[in-house]
């Protein structure tokens, strides 16, 4: 029951924006749902980036949570959500690979040999160039350097939840920058969502 009405208290704070809150709950929940992903992902990656993608959302939409629901059910329908989602993903980037493989246009043409990949990849580093200095800064040591969101957030000294938020703008700002361009979406999406 103490637990439910820590929930509650830090629930009302993070309503209100309070990072504190959030980082409270992050700290008590994260190896939970961590474990959850993990019986899931069976890797640690795929099951930290859950975590990190469940608590965006919980920060996103932190205005409209209710403190009288279960605040642990809530986190763990996102996570099943998410789970679902990422299944889904894979799923179809298989088929979209398959239909790649023979798709007569692509493999008769120059498009997946390793130069064209080095353009594509160069194309993406510039689409990461145009990113706001901080922003970019957050996501290369998210992304590329691999560094979880609370090593980040301790480097930077802000918050995990902020490296999360920052995180996620960046990957929505280059989905946006590369929706018309096939290759290089496939590219971006084997390096940054699986």
């Amino acid at each position: 029951m103490a637990e439910k009405q820590d929930d509650d208290c830090l629930v009302q704070l993070l309503q209100k924006g309070n990072v504190i809150a959030f980082d409270s709950l992050f700290e008590f929940y994260s190896p939970k749902l961590f474990g959850f992903a993990l019986k899931y992902f069976k890797n640690e990656s795929d099951a930290d980036e859950l975590v990190q993608d469940v608590f965006v959302q919980v920060w996103e939409h932190r205005q409209s949570l209710k403190s009288e629901l279960s605040f642990k059910s809530y986190l763990f329908t996102i996570a099943l959500n998410q789970i679902r989602k990422h299944f889904n993903r894979k799923a179809v980037s298989l088929r979209y690979l398959e239909g790649l493989q023979n798709d007569p246009e692509i493999t008769n043409n120059q498009a997946i040999q390793d130069e064209d990949y080095e353009s594509v990849l160069q194309h993406v580093n510039l689409v990461i160039e145009q990113m706001p200095p901080r922003r970019r800064e957050i996501f290369i040591k998210s992304k590329i350097e691999g560094k979880s969101s609370k090593e980040v957030g301790a480097e930077l000294n802000i918050s995990a939840g902020t490296v999360d938020n920052q995180v996620s703008e960046a990957l929505r700002f280059i989905r946006s920058q590369l929706k018309n361009e096939k290759l290089a979406l496939l590219l971006f999406a084997g390096l940054f969502l699986f």
